[in-house]
């Protein structure tokens, strides 16, 4: 996998900042009108219509358990150039979240983008990321729905662009860096982003670097450092100290996502992080072993007793019955017969 890769966590960080727009907006009356015009202009909605074919019936953030599937992708022109032009229809990121209503907490499942998995849209198994450009956004939720074996009700899919742009809106944020780091920056320059050891205050450059370097701790290093930053930036966002610059955060966030959610429903998500100490949330990781298949393409082998502990998790924090165990690995088991990343 390329060092380059934009990490799950950015297109959460976007999300959270939304939502924390959201529960500000009740404050702030002023910007209620550029939150709603800015929701209505990145409204898309599914094929399938309002409802996932794993309901019952249509559920709402504020009456009932929810989950929201956050998509990240690199929309760049220097991305789409060195792709050739492909991997624009690619998901970069897949991070999903369940919202349980009674307790006000979240729960996120970090999906890796090479993970093996069978795709409905085309009827064999390929790396989850090859969804979105079989059949954009709708291929995506369903193929997760299929994984997990729980409803898909909402999505965020969202570039990074934001993030920086998110960072710098709120003057930066508060960080403990936990080594001496000289790490590329969002132009992919090395050496161009030098952080010390130590609190201090980071830019969205720094953050970003932060955030992406692989070369100084593990994975799992890595992961937390990435959830240490959410909740950084959660806290700062959450604040109305931070109010004056949101409507510069709500320009940057509409220009690059598209949404399922109404402003209504944005707003609704409001005690989940005004409620206790904040936004509360559990990360999950969904274990596994990467290797190359025989047709040599490489994939993340999913663990399937992770698979079905997350499964029972996110469906219990859904108010859902136990998961069947039958939908993750459904379908013929067939490869596609070339790798299109």
């Amino acid at each position: 996998m390329k060092s380059r890769k934009i990490r799950i966590f950015f297109w959460v960080i976007a999300a959270v900042v939304l939502l924390s727009i959201g529960a500000t907006a009740g404050y702030a009356a002023f910007l209620t009108d550029k939150a709603r015009e800015t929701a209505n202009s990145s409204h898309d909605s599914l094929a399938r219509g309002e409802k996932s074919e794993k309901r019952e019936e249509i559920v709402t953030p504020d009456l009932n358990s929810t989950s929201m599937l956050f998509v990240g992708v690199d929309d760049s022109d220097k991305r789409s150039a060195s792709e050739n032009g492909n991997s624009s229809s690619l998901s970069d990121a897949l991070v999903l979240a369940t919202f349980n209503n009674d307790d006000k907490t979240v729960k996120l499942v970090s999906i890796p983008r090479d993970a093996y998995t069978y795709i409905p849209e085309v009827g064999y198994y390929d790396k989850i990321t090859h969804a979105h450009s079989f059949g954009g956004i709708d291929a995506t939720i369903e193929t997760v729905e299929n994984l997990f074996d729980i409803p898909v009700d909402y999505y965020v899919r969202l570039n990074f662009n934001s993030f920086v742009d998110v960072i710098n809106a709120i003057n930066g944020v508060e960080y403990d860096v936990p080594f001496d780091l000289a790490e590329q920056n969002s132009d992919d320059e090395k050496g161009a982003i030098k952080l010390e050891e130590g609190r201090q205050t980071v830019n969205g450059e720094e953050a970003l670097a932060l955030v992406r370097s692989r070369q100084y701790d593990s994975d799992l290093a890595r992961g937390e450092r990435q959830m240490e930053m959410i909740k950084a930036i959660t806290d700062k966002t959450a604040s109305l100290g931070s109010i004056s610059n949101y409507g510069k955060i709500i320009d940057s966030i509409g220009n690059n996502m598209k949404t399922n959610l109404s402003f209504d429903d944005m707003t609704s998500y409001k005690d989940y992080v005004i409620s206790g100490n904040g936004l509360d949330f559990d990360d999950m990781q969904l274990k596994g072993e990467g290797g190359y298949h025989d047709n040599g393409i490489w994939y993340y082998q999913i663990n399937e007793t992770s698979l079905e502990n997350i499964q029972e998790s996110l469906r219990s924090h859904l108010d859902l019955d136990a998961p069947n165990n039958s939908g993750s690995f459904a379908g013929e088991d067939q490869s596609a017969e070339e790798d299109i990343n």
